[in-house]
């Protein structure tokens, strides 16, 4: 049965809230009350996990009013209301109180599930400076005598050592700190980590004063970066006392430095937040960064002290469908927004600039050869060397430059290849290949040398290896070294001529690069006028230009009979797979959802400005179809050729397939246990 495919919790994910109720201070019944209803609205929207402020129960500004007895019993009498309520409620609710263990008062962050306490956290660090004097009326969590406690009957696990698993979901294992927690040089939630906790809850109250809001998202942000972790942050919010102080009810969610949801500050009302995080990706960012089990190891003392509580939760049920409610970018390469995507742009440019520059330094040689079509690839490859030659000091025309005419170019790719090298400065060249390989085609006694029209492999190698052969030849000629053009899309996708072909250089300044970005990256070059040109315009004409790699003539004369996408997928969809593959290793089942999440619909979501094509689409069973051509290319047929690729610079994180980099993988490997999971993919929409 298949039907949970649409579901979110069959592929690694989760969905958690950060409620920030309306309050009374010192009205614990009250609190209760809007505690309860955030936590309802927030499991009927699939909700697993639910964190509210500090001391929530109590409201957070008491003051001395904490040392009352019928405050503290008032709100073990909430904390009864809300331990009633979760039995109804198919979340783990961690709520904020107030508690007095062993003659001490402690602030302490509650777990509460399917009508039980799971676990009582204590604030580590009580803050005793500026406007917080909490060591005035509290103990820190290292003063108690205690691991555990007797709660409305039960007793449970008592400290701030203990982790949470939330067993029927993978890799759900949560921490708990108290907002001053995460404010120290090494915060609680750094050792959680290291013990397995893969989300971290920070119950807090946390003030507001100019530029505080700002400070949050830095600090939350970076401890879920650095401890490759999901991070919920609370602030209190309206109905706290304002007799020094004011709140603005700041929630953040953040996913491993990532901000995923925010809630709108100094909001009327309470609120509720949102965000589906991925467990499996934040679990594979532990595996591949090998060093996060080296600090495991270091710190070992501090992770043998954590104790794990587990207990489930009801999930939804399976054939329900719960889509996504975390926006997932068509194009991962290429950032949606303006001003990220410019400096993606310099950044990528500038890197394989200075790669080239250092190569040619190195070598001690001055110039490059360069084949030119007129298509994308080799556009963004001569810019590249353009740059390089004037960072270097040394005239463009030592780019020497070659267009090489086969059977199938198309009269538009040549004519845009000449105005391309006239605008760039090189040195440029027209070398018909039509003659050599009608000779190489003869000596094979191949079909078309009888004048058969015989448009097969060799037919299209023979050409693609002759324009390789002459690049390396005049290389030698002119004492200079050979820039590949193939990008990362092609070599993922074996979409090359091996050897002596295409896949061949001396060094490769486009391959980290896929070929979504490198379309960006060429109107970037046209717009931004980071390199001089005279017309930059006719490279919008390049960007406007059919991908073909004009092997086999068409119908009409003078225009190619290929179009790459038709036998390999559109690059945007193959872009999409490859980056969670290489990057996180994804099965293509959660590859397909997420690919269907973005992509089915044209009008949700962000698309690039200036986007080349149409806004396109795609629904599940084109989604499969591609996702399958991806898999059997890259897994079965085509790693023989990233085996023994030139040198290239990487550009990206996982960004790279060189053997030397980021991507080992056997020759001779089998793709079946992908194809697999691929099976299991829905024919059919939702």
């Amino acid at each position: 049965m298949q039907s949970d495919f649409f579901n979110l919790y069959s592929h690694g994910f989760a969905r958690v809230a950060v409620a920030v109720p309306d309050c009374k201070v010192a009205d614990p019944g009250f609190n209760a009350e809007r505690t309860i209803a955030l936590a309802e609205q927030a499991a009927a929207r699939g909700a697993v996990l639910v964190s509210f402020p500090e001391l929530g129960l109590s409201a957070y500004s008491c003051e001395d009013l904490f040392q009352q007895r019928a405050l503290l019993e008032a709100s073990l009498q909430a904390l009864q209301s809300v331990v009633t309520a979760s039995a109804r409620i198919p979340a783990a609710l961690v709520v904020g109180m107030p508690l007095k263990v062993e003659h001490q008062l402690y602030n302490c962050a509650v777990v509460v599930s399917a009508g039980r306490i799971m676990g009582v956290v204590p604030k580590s660090y009580l803050p005793n400076y500026s406007e917080f004097y909490e060591a005035r009326q509290f103990s820190s969590a290292d003063c108690a005598v205690t691991r555990s406690v007797t709660l409305l009957g039960q007793e449970v696990g008592f400290g701030s050592q203990l982790l949470f698993d939330i067993r029927n979901i993978p890799d759900f294992r949560f921490h708990i700190e108290i907002c001053e927690d995460v404010w120290v040089p090494i915060p609680p939630s750094s050792f959680a980590a290291l013990a397995g906790a893969t989300v971290l809850v920070n119950l807090s109250a946390s003030n507001i004063v100019v530029g505080k809001a700002g400070y949050r998202h830095q600090l939350v942000a970076q401890q879920s970066a650095r401890c490759l972790a999901a991070y919920l942050y609370s602030s209190a919010g309206n109905g706290e006392s304002t007799t020094d102080l004011a709140w603005d009810g700041q929630a953040l969610i953040c996913e491993n430095g990532e901000l995923l949801a925010e809630s709108e500050r100094f909001a009327a009302g309470g609120h509720v937040i949102y965000a589906d995080i991925d467990l499996e990706r934040l679990s594979r960012e532990r595996i591949h960064q090998t060093t996060f089990g080296q600090s495991v190891r270091r710190h070992a003392e501090e992770v043998r002290k954590f104790e794990v509580v587990g207990f489930e939760v009801q999930l939804p049920q399976p054939q329900q469908a719960l889509p996504l409610q975390r926006r997932v970018a068509r194009f991962p390469y290429v950032p949606a927004n303006a001003e990220q995507r410019e400096l993606r742009c310099r950044e990528v440019y500038n890197i394989q600039v200075q790669a080239l520059v250092q190569r040619l330094s190195s070598s001690g040689l001055k110039k490059v050869v360069i084949g030119v079509s007129g298509g994308l690839d080799s556009t963004h490859a001569l810019l590249v060397c353009a740059k390089a030659m004037d960072k270097l000091g040394l005239p463009r025309a030592n780019i020497l430059a070659y267009t090489m005419p086969g059977f199938a170019t198309s009269s538009r790719t040549l004519v845009q290849a000449h105005q391309l090298m006239a605008q760039v400065g090189c040195t440029a060249r027209e070398i018909d290949i039509r003659p050599s390989c009608e000779q190489m085609l003869k000596d094979l006694d191949h079909p078309y040398s009888r004048g058969e029209p015989v448009y097969d492999i060799t037919f299209e190698n023979v050409q693609a290896g002759e324009r390789t052969n002459h690049l390396f030849r005049l290389a030698n000629h002119q004492g200079a070294i050979v820039i590949g053009t193939g990008d990362l899309s092609e070599l993922a996708l074996g979409w090359c001529t091996y050897g002596v072909g295409d896949h061949m250089s001396h060094y490769n300044v486009n391959a980290s690069v896929p070929k979504t970005l490198i379309t960006h990256l060429v109107r970037w070059v046209a717009e931004s006028g980071s390199l001089e040109l005279r017309q930059p315009e006719v490279l919008v004409h390049i960007l406007e230009t059919e991908i073909s790699p004009e092997l086999v003539p068409g119908a009409t004369a003078g225009e190619p009979g290929q179009r790459t996408q038709d036998f390999i997928g559109p690059y945007e969809l193959q872009d999409f797979n490859l980056y969670y593959i290489l990057r996180y290793g994804f099965a293509p089942r959660k590859v397909a959802f997420l690919a269907h999440s973005a992509w089915h619909d044209r009008d949700a979501g962000h698309w690039p400005d200036g986007l080349h094509g149409a806004h396109n689409q795609y629904s599940l069973p084109q989604i499969k179809k591609n996702l399958g051509i991806f898999v059997h290319r890259f897994f079965k047929t085509s790693q023989f050729k990233r085996s023994c690729v030139p040198n290239a610079p990487k550009v990206g994180s996982g960004g790279s397939l060189s053997p030397r980099g980021d991507w080992r993988a056997p020759s001779d490997g089998e793709a079946t246990v992908w194809m697999d999971d691929l099976a299991r993919i829905p024919d059919v929409e939702a």
